[in-house]
């Protein structure tokens, strides 16, 4: 019988929820709004319903092989608790995977949302022929996950990866972790959107405030579309977040020296408009970039190693919005702490 997992990707806006099977194809898939407002107790109950859903859909055809659970914020892996998470408020020391479990009555893996989505690239997006990987998701914030021999690296408490707050100016704006200029006040969509609206109120940007005039929701993907018409101060602020990534990914390269590092989510999509800034700030410095640079199609890369190899490639992410949920299916396939497919007693589900 071929195997399946249900992977959760529990966002502060969506959540989402699918059966996958052991070959990385979504049998279904299952989205709403997160609603946070109405509290943690309501989203997980909608969560579990759903899993249920989906489990007891599947199990006549697949063998379950377990359900993970991708959550945004800093986790601690051995007591399955959210630590800290700006986009889920209220949640703070929260006992998410216990509370889960009690729900449906079985075991599930949680795992910080950016190490899913890491975990995803690594079986079946970018990284899929590497068998080292880095991450940078670019949202509403900036994550990160770091993927060694397959596995996502977890440090001494599950906290490792938090690659957004990697400071790349230390007189830049404040950040909510305390410090000051981290990467993601330079590359998230929130700063792209900070950064717009601070050349309109400096009256450097007409062209964006006209834009902004237009659209009650302006927002990042405006700024882009703005950039890609031609528009000097959209331009101007993509090439600060290409700028910033590559000097984040400078140290990064500098420290790992990792075959890949993967660029994903919603802000990738501006690649065009920031990825010539990125590769020239990373060529300048990185020396070991330099060395082993194997033609990432920007930044006129002229030191190339002898094979792939021993390349450095910075690369798109392929799968998109699907990368976390299919990373966070995968993790139950390969747990080596759960060999055999959990017990899901529906009767057994609690509220």
């Amino acid at each position: 019988m071929n195997s399946f997992a249900v992977g959760v990707d529990l966002g502060g806006t969506n959540l989402r929820i699918a059966a996958v099977d052991g070959q990385g194809k979504i049998l279904e898939k299952i989205t709403s709004g997160t609603e946070v407002a109405r509290g943690r107790d309501r989203v997980i109950d909608e969560m579990c319903a759903a899993v249920q859903t989906l489990a007891l859909k599947y199990r006549s055809s697949h063998e379950l092989a377990g359900i993970g659970v991708g959550v945004p914020g800093i986790i601690d892996m051995a007591r399955g608790m959210v630590r800290q998470s700006p986009n889920l408020p209220g949640w703070e020391d929260y006992p998410v995977r216990e509370e889960i479990e009690r729900r449906l009555a079985t075991t599930v893996i949680l795992e910080n949302d950016a190490n899913a989505a890491a975990l995803g690239e690594k079986w079946l997006g970018a990284a899929a022929d590497v068998d080292d990987m880095c991450m940078l998701t670019l949202g509403t914030g900036v994550g990160g996950g770091v993927v060694l021999g397959g596995h996502v690296w977890h440090g001494m408490t599950g906290m490792a990866g938090e690659l957004g707050h990697i400071n790349v100016d230390p007189q830049g704006p404040a950040c909510g972790c305390g410090s000051r200029g981290c990467l993601e006040q330079f590359a998230s969509a929130t700063a792209v959107k900070r950064m717009a609206l601070e050349a309109i109120a400096d009256g450097k940007a007409p062209e964006l405030a006209r834009a902004m005039n237009r659209d009650p929701e302006f927002s990042s993907k405006v700024v882009h579309q703005m950039a890609m018409q031609g528009d000097r101060p959209a331009q101007e602020i993509f090439a600060r977040v290409g700028s910033a990534l590559g000097t984040a990914l400078a140290s990064l390269v500098n420290i790992f020296n990792l075959p890949m590092y993967v660029i994903g989510g919603g802000v990738s999509s501006a690649w065009d408009a920031f990825a010539p800034s990125l590769f020239n700030e990373l060529q300048r410095c990185s020396f070991v970039y330099r060395a082993t640079a194997h033609g990432n199609g920007a930044g006129g890369d002229s030191a190339r190693p002898q094979s792939r190899s021993s390349a450095t490639l910075v690369t798109r992410a392929l799968l998109g919005s699907d990368a976390g949920l299919i990373g966070a299916a995968r993790l139950p396939m390969i747990s080596a702490s759960e060999p055999a497919a959990p017990s899901f007693d529906h009767a057994r589900v609690r509220r």
